[in-house]
């Protein structure tokens, strides 16, 4: 097929106009466009879930990982007209934006056609964008420290949050690091949920200050993990879980067993956290969404 070439194709009702199938987005692996859409309508049963009434940003790289990219938080105006938007006031430049909304597969599908290879969503829906439904700590390995180390410590969070009463869910970032969800689900502000997540990240700082960081300054962080809590923002979003990132290969923002965690730990091997596309279609067949908890589990931070 020609680069250049069309296709039209009808998704639950919905036309849609496909482009340059073959057009190599991953220049060293050969996966093309037609390889992403092909990825997000396989995974799209467990991917909506984490999509659905959530304003997302979408992160484009129309020429491919190698070259530019934007990321597009209004939904572009020539969207097709059943393409819903989730209107959101209150951002810094003080104006409503209309965030594409990615609630059904023919609007994940469109989303991918526009090389969207990477997909943003907010940690708080649409109808409430000041209530965050989730809490992440995002873990960010400063070299020499590779994801192994992002292990440790995420088996230090998930102690500390078992000690509260907390459930939390790890998954890698899909690229070089770990995050760690944890699913609220109920009333709770950003700044209630930042503040718990930066008294963590500094209390595993005061701990194991030769191994953690909590403070954002780059020249502390070599070797070291650092515990980015200011995620947990209002004005920020974190990769989806199943989301591609514009990495050398087609690699995935994928959901984790605390038993992989702990194997890596042992292993010391960082590449037993490195999934393609292919291969997270594989472990959602076997496995499932492991990440569904997040979406519907209900729990409260220890405030009192």
């Amino acid at each position: 097929m020609p680069v250049s070439e069309k296709t039209y194709i009808s998704i639950e009702g919905r036309e849609l106009q496909l482009s340059n199938l073959d057009k190599i987005l991953y220049p060293d692996s050969g996966f093309t466009k037609g390889d992403v859409i092909k990825y997000y309508n396989a995974i799209a049963p467990a991917l909506l879930a984490h999509l659905k009434d959530r304003p997302v940003t979408l992160k484009r790289y129309p020429d491919g990982v190698e070259s530019k990219f934007f990321y597009q938080k209004e939904c572009p105006k020539h969207r097709p007209s059943w393409l819903e938007t989730i209107p959101v006031s209150g951002d810094k430049r003080k104006r409503e934006i209309n965030y594409c909304s990615l609630n059904d597969l023919p609007s994940l599908i469109w989303a991918a056609n526009l090389a969207a290879l990477e997909l943003h969503p907010s940690l708080a829906k649409g109808a409430d964008p000041f209530t965050p439904t989730v809490l992440v700590f995002d873990l960010d390995p400063g070299p020499p420290a590779t994801i192994v180390e992002c292990c440790v410590v995420g088996q230090m969070l998930r102690g500390i949050l078992r000690d509260l009463g907390l459930h939390c869910f790890p998954k890698t970032s899909g690229l070089k690091g770990l995050q760690v969800y944890v699913p609220l689900n109920r009333p709770v502000s950003y700044e209630q949920t930042k503040g718990f997540a930066r008294a963590c990240a500094e209390l595993l700082e005061e701990r194991y200050p030769q191994l953690v960081v909590s403070r954002m300054t780059k020249k502390l962080r070599k070797g070291k993990v650092f515990i980015d809590w200011s995620q947990n923002d209002f004005h920020k979003t974190t990769v989806s879980v199943y989301s591609l990132r514009a990495g050398k290969e087609p690699t995935v923002s994928t959901p984790l067993l605390w038993e992989e965690v702990e194997a890596v730990i042992n292993n010391k091997n960082p590449k037993l956290l490195v999934f393609e596309a292919g291969q997270v279609i594989d472990r959602y067949t076997d496995y499932g969404d492991l990440f569904a908890p997040v979406a519907v589990m209900e729990q409260e931070l220890p405030f009192k």
